[in-house]
């Protein structure tokens, strides 16, 4: 099976272009509940996995013992947009800890605050390793490392904490991974195929009910990221505002390239979307269109609307089209 159309691009009465993906939900016994697409499709799910990398740092304690608490679990799954209020929170965590703003090895990036990034331009200021929409990430990442009392170089392969990182990925997808590339922030991103993923986002939504260390550690993980919307994005961003619009608990990250996962504990599902070219505004509209299909999202819903079926316009402000999922996958 090969991508299959998921979202049309219409401009008046003509579908003008379309974008294919794979699409899997999963059970918590790890079967496949419905599938578009390739269900073996091997893909990077890039920062849709953080909630895996961030694994570790639970289940081995180094997060009690640092005393971290919902707020920083929330930020560890993050791809946020470098607010004030997530930079405040990055760097409280760091000076908590003892560490350095250079000893975050995701590299510097400007705020995708408009505000705090119209600010920074006027007065000269440079993109900062706090404002990288990882920094949550990799401040877990040193956590993990000092728990390790391991060296510096946390994102090389080798080092221990990524592969703790790759043993948790492999635990939860349920697949030797066939590889990895390097992520935008330098730490290495697990492949699996898309049944993988979501066979992992169900581990994730059942795992309130095992005892085990892996789910206890992922059960708080999803319990910080429902509980923190606004850390696991920021403000307009699609993950916040769907979680904040669900009709029930409900985790979601976005990856780059399209990608999208969500983790449901109330119905015991994970749901993995990939769109084929790398499309974000396709990849929230499938997001979408599923969680209306689930029941867990309301299509009349303004902030589910702006994802499913956002209008085009042009640059006088006129409709001139817009975007919807391909008929029958919201339901």
């Amino acid at each position: 099976m090969t991508a299959v159309p998921m979202v049309e691009i219409h401009r008046g009465p003509v579908i003008e272009s379309w974008h294919a993906g794979h699409a899997v939900i999963c059970d918590t016994s790890g079967q496949i509940v419905e599938a578009w697409g390739d269900p073996e499709a091997v893909i990077l799910p890039r920062s849709s996995a953080k909630m895996i990398q961030a694994l570790p740092l639970v289940a081995s304690g180094a997060a009690r013992a640092a005393g971290l608490g919902a707020d920083r679990l929330a930020l560890s799954c993050a791809s946020h947009e470098g607010a004030p209020l997530h930079a405040k929170l990055v760097g409280e965590w760091l000076a908590e800890r003892g560490l350095r703003e250079d000893d975050l090895l995701c590299g510097p990036q400007p705020s995708r605050d408009k505000e705090l990034r119209f600010e920074m331009i006027r007065e000269g200021r440079k993109p900062g390793r706090i404002l990288n929409n990882c920094s949550g990430k990799h401040s877990g990442f040193l956590t993990l490392t000092q728990h390790l009392k391991a060296g510096p170089d946390y994102v090389d392969p080798a080092h221990p904490v990524q592969v703790a990182c790759r043993e948790a990925f492999e635990e939860v997808t349920g697949e030797t991974s066939p590889g990895f590339g390097i992520d935008g922030c330098s730490a290495p991103n697990f492949a699996t195929s898309m049944t993988g993923m979501a066979r992992a986002m169900a581990f994730f939504a059942g795992a309130a009910g095992r005892g085990d260390a892996q789910s206890k550690a992922a059960a708080s993980l999803v319990e910080a990221m429902i509980a923190h919307p606004d850390l696991v994005a920021g403000e307009g961003r699609a993950c916040t505002l769907l979680m904040r619009a669900a009709s029930e608990p409900v985790a979601i990250k976005t990856g780059a390239e399209g990608y999208f996962i969500a983790i449901l504990p109330g119905r015991g599902l994970g749901v993995a979307v990939k769109i084929a070219d790398g499309a974000t505004r396709a990849a929230e509209c499938v997001i979408a269109a599923l969680l209306v299909r689930l029941g867990v999202l309301e299509a009349g819903h303004p902030d589910v609307a702006r994802f499913l079926n956002p209008a085009i316009r042009n640059w006088d402000g006129l409709v001139t089209g817009e975007i919807r999922p391909v008929a029958g996958l919201a339901g």
